[in-house]
């Protein structure tokens, strides 16, 4: 039996005074607590952090990790060490919540704290933990589920799904973000069998997309399709479980994939394991992290702890027209969209159905995939208005809506073409470094913003038409 871990989501609220400043700032964190053992106060307990750091007029970083030692009765303390980014500085926030007997209450919420920058002292303040608002989402946020054996269930989720039949195809693909560079990377992995019978093929390709400049890609195969027990393999490039590896053309990659949360299906998740719908999506991971070496001509990237995800498609083709969002919120949260207008008879005619999933502090909304897609259909709750350079998707399960608006400027868009397994083209105009804008509001009598992320260049997007 694995053994239990704890996760919990916390807010602080307070002020800094920064070296170079005569005046103190707001400061707010919202962080992602994760420990692979139950939280008991007589021992110590580490635990990793993700979340965000705002500090008012000079810093906004989605992407601070860290640590936490918890240790209330053996160290009389909870000590925080969490890097984040100000203004292109990588700084560290360390300091720690004091446990006294005398004032309970003070020594559970306060943290005074330093910051430093290369081992120098920076800034200084302190971080309150807020009673009054913030006592009950903490407390509604601690879960314990059982920690993930070393071998991820993501893994199980790469073998080919194809069972030889033509008119059949499926995908392996992966996107992530250079947290240094602020640089995107795309890998796409495809085998195509196509309608007439002939022999099944695989190919794909390899692009990057700079913070500034165009973007640049380079493909592979194709070549006859043999393997897939283990995931993709084939004309020198493979997909597998922990690894990515290939050469194409001037490129060459070598990346570790660590996956992390549970699998997400954007489709209803029968559609993986009966394919009745023209096409499924899922995500072995909810969310991974990317370590190792992309180069490309002279350029070398070299990425540690990048933030991305690999994602699997199988179907008969693509879309009439689609749009698609991989965008990593932060603090732990995942929002996945997939909209498209199906090529089938009498599908075709329907307006984008839309499958949205939001994972939110660690939950995921809305419960059954169908509900997006199917409400809009039915009951009109749902829409996608595609287009370029923008597109969007709003709409409502229960009590809560959803606006979401994807920005894919021209200059940082890659098009490819696409072939069809009954022969057809299609094209694509892909962005790893996309702007997107999502609100999450709350019905209370009326609707109350429950969150906002803005993401800028650090969005994954994606829209096809024919």
């Amino acid at each position: 039996m694995t053994a239990r871990g704890t996760r919990f989501r916390e807010t602080m609220l307070g002020r800094v005074r920064l070296g170079d400043e005569d005046r103190e700032r707001p400061v707010r964190l919202d962080l992602a607590v994760r420990a692979d053992a139950v939280l008991l106060p007589h021992r110590t307990t580490r635990a990793q952090v993700t979340g965000r750091v705002r500090i008012a007029g000079r810093a906004d970083d989605a992407e601070a990790r860290g640590e936490l030692e918890i240790s209330p009765l053996a160290r009389r303390r909870i000590r925080y060490r969490i890097t984040f980014t100000l203004e292109g500085r990588r700084l560290l926030l360390d300091g720690w919540k004091s446990m006294s007997p005398a004032r309970p209450v003070t020594s559970m919420t306060v943290l005074p704290y330093t910051l430093y920058e290369d081992g120098e002292r920076v800034g200084e303040g302190t971080l309150r933990f807020p009673l009054a608002t913030g006592l009950l989402p903490f407390l509604a946020s601690f879960r314990f589920p059982r920690a993930e054996p070393p071998t991820s269930g993501a893994d199980r989720h790469l073998a080919s799904r194809w069972d030889g039949k033509p008119g059949r195809t499926e995908v392996w693909y992966t996107t992530l973000t250079d947290p240094a560079t602020g640089t995107g990377v795309w890998l796409h992995h495809e085998v195509v069998a196509p309608t007439d019978g002939s022999g099944a093929y695989a190919h794909g390709w390899v692009a990057v997309f700079p913070k500034e400049g165009p973007a640049e890609h380079a493909r592979f195969g194709p070549v006859p399709w043999t393997d897939g027990q283990q995931g993709f393999a084939a004309a020198g490039v493979s997909a597998g479980p922990g690894h990515l590896r290939g050469t194409a053309g001037p490129f060459t990659w070598s990346l570790t994939e660590t996956p992390g949360g549970e699998p997400v299906h954007t489709f209803p998740r029968w559609s993986w394991r009966r394919p009745l719908l023209p096409a499924s999506h899922m995500l072995p991971a909810a969310r991974c992290r990317y370590t190792g070496t992309v180069r490309h001509g002279d350029h070398e990237l070299r990425l540690d702890e990048a933030a991305g995800a690999s994602a699997r498609i199988y179907g008969h083709g693509n879309a009439r027209r689609w749009a698609w969002l991989h965008a990593d919120l932060g603090g732990g949260d995942i929002l996945e969209v997939v909209a498209a207008v199906s090529m089938r008879p009498g599908l075709d005619r329907l307006p984008p159905l839309v499958f949205l999933r939001l994972l939110h502090n660690g939950r995921t909304w809305p419960r059954r995939a169908e509900r997006t897609a199917v409400g809009w259909a039915g009951l009109g709750r749902f829409r996608a208005d595609i287009g370029l350079p923008e597109w969007r998707v709003s709409g409502r399960v229960g009590r809560r809506r959803i606006r979401v608006r994807v920005t894919q400027p021209p200059q940082r868009t890659l098009a490819l073409d696409y072939t069809d397994p009954d022969g057809s083209p299609a094209i694509c105009r892909n962005s790893e470094s996309a702007d997107a804008v999502v609100g999450l509001e709350r019905w209370w009598g009326t609707w109350r913003q429950e969150a906002e992320w803005r993401l800028a260049g650090t969005a994954h997007a994606e829209v096809g038409d024919r």
